[in-house]
């Protein structure tokens, strides 16, 4: 799991720093050690989920340097014992608003207030929910956003997984380990995850698919039971049983802090190649930034970059 040791939690008194840093998945804690390493003492305030998305994957494939894989928790405590190596802050806490109308920047957080003179968000993103009758009241009664976090549940049991990207396939093969059947519902005919990914899943004997198909209700009193499936073509209804949903269905950035006061495209803030955006001292990065890609390395790259560019902006102030 990923390291608590040593986070503060207790109420504090305003801090001052030069690097600040929102956010404690790969983008964040690869800018903490590039601001650390310039002996800029960031600081990092991890926000309520720990070492990001990364800390909820089972088993990264894709990131450089580990040829049969790494956890995702693994490799976030990897990230922050090598960002704390060289003297970076991790801290337990929340940003709840954000002045950065003027420098030094105010983040008021659960536990005080914090000025920066530069500030790097990497506040990641969210899951979306299928916003359908039944999915909130069997929100953890069956229905979830992580295979990784629940999948033992399902032990011999069948569930469905919504979504046809890389995560949808990823979780699904994911959850194979435990569920006796794995049934894919995606809206369209065919697929947009990776060429791999599909071998996988299509060659894997306990994963089906159903096409052409989108969720109206989730159904079930106390637990899940079944789901009512759509066809978008025929406008056929079905009731399809089930003992657990897994929504993946993309997700949204974590950007509200910061709506109005920097420029944003559909809640993705807009940065240049150097990670800056439409204030001067303020950087983005990772999924907060990134539409397109979303992966942990492109989201460790745009980190580093973020703080390379805030070292050369204190630098120049100071000369």
């Amino acid at each position: 799991m990923f390291n608590l040791s040593g986070l503060s939690t207790s109420k504090t008194e305003s801090q001052h720093v030069k690097v600040l840093i929102l956010g404690a998945g790969p983008a964040g804690l690869a800018a903490a050690l590039y601001a650390a390493r310039a002996e800029l003492a960031p600081l990092v305030l991890t926000g309520i989920q720990l070492g990001g998305q990364v800390a909820l994957t089972h088993t990264i494939e894709n990131y450089p340097g580990f040829p049969e894989g790494v956890g995702g928790s693994e490799l976030g405590d990897l990230f922050q014992k090598q960002a704390e190596r060289f003297g970076a802050r991790v801290e337990f806490d929340s940003a709840s608003a954000a002045d950065l109308s003027q420098r030094p920047f105010k983040i008021t957080t659960d536990n005080g207030d914090y000025t920066a003179d530069t500030l790097i968000i990497t506040t990641g993103a969210s899951p979306n929910h299928l916003n359908v009758p039944g999915e909130v009241e069997l929100t953890g009664k069956g229905v979830s956003y992580c295979a990784t976090c629940d999948g033992w549940l399902f032990k011999d049991k069948k569930v469905v997984v919504i979504g046809g990207g890389d995560s949808a396939l990823e979780e699904g093969l994911f959850l194979t380990r435990y569920a006796s059947s794995v049934t894919v519902i995606h809206r369209r005919d065919s697929l947009r995850a990776g060429a791999v990914l599909q071998k996988r899943a299509q060659e894997n004997p306990k994963i089906n698919f159903i096409w052409d198909t989108v969720e109206a209700e989730i159904v079930g009193k106390g637990k899940v039971e079944a789901v009512r499936l759509r066809n978008v073509k025929t406008g056929e209804e079905t009731v399809f049983p089930t003992d657990g949903i897994f929504i993946f269905i993309g997700h949204t950035p974590n950007t509200q802090l910061f709506e109005g006061q920097l420029a944003m495209e559909k809640g993705y803030i807009e940065v240049d190649d150097k990670m800056q955006t439409s204030v001067p001292g303020v950087y983005a990065a990772g999924e907060a930034a990134d539409p397109t890609f979303r992966q942990v390395v492109t989201s460790a790259g745009m980190g580093a970059a973020a703080a390379i560019t805030a070292t050369r902006f204190l630098e120049h102030e100071n000369k």
